[in-house]
């Protein structure tokens, strides 16, 4: 090894320590997760849920998705007259995050969730009723 080479192996080391100390003693920027949580974007697309109890159960947003993740089920009553939704399951394992149910529901009785943490090991858990879900809100 010459000494231009040492020479400039060592200004390489200084430079590449330089930047290492400066970060060293600089701010933070990892989220402990547990303790601190990000804030999301306002357009953050988590599973769909049920914005108020407008829904009609006309099926739009059922026939609009491609990956037929929701089911919908309405019932006429005689107090009302539209079809009040009984049932609207989603699965979320196959959900695609398309908003096409979003756009289309006439409605606008389904949104997206802020929901980012969902975790599990079983498939189950992803399927959700989102009229019980609702009805636990107390919205």
């Amino acid at each position: 090894m010459t000494l231009g080479e040492i020479i400039k192996g060592a200004y390489s080391l200084i430079k590449g320590m330089k930047v290492t100390i400066k970060t060293f003693f600089g701010p933070s920027v990892t989220c402990q997760y547990p303790r601190e949580t990000l804030t999301l974007s306002p357009r953050f697309r988590g599973h769909i849920k049920l914005l108020t109890d407008k829904c009609r159960a006309c099926g739009i947003c059922e026939r609009s998705c491609p990956t037929n993740c929701i089911k919908v089920e309405g019932e006429k009553r005689e107090e009302h007259k539209y079809k009040v939704v009984t049932k609207f399951i989603l699965d979320f394992t196959r959900c695609s995050h398309c908003g096409l149910c979003v756009e289309n529901c006439p409605q606008g009785a389904i949104g997206f969730s802020h929901d980012y943490n969902l975790a599990s090991l079983r498939k189950e858990d992803f399927v959700f009723d989102l009229l019980l879900e609702y009805k636990k809100r107390g919205a």
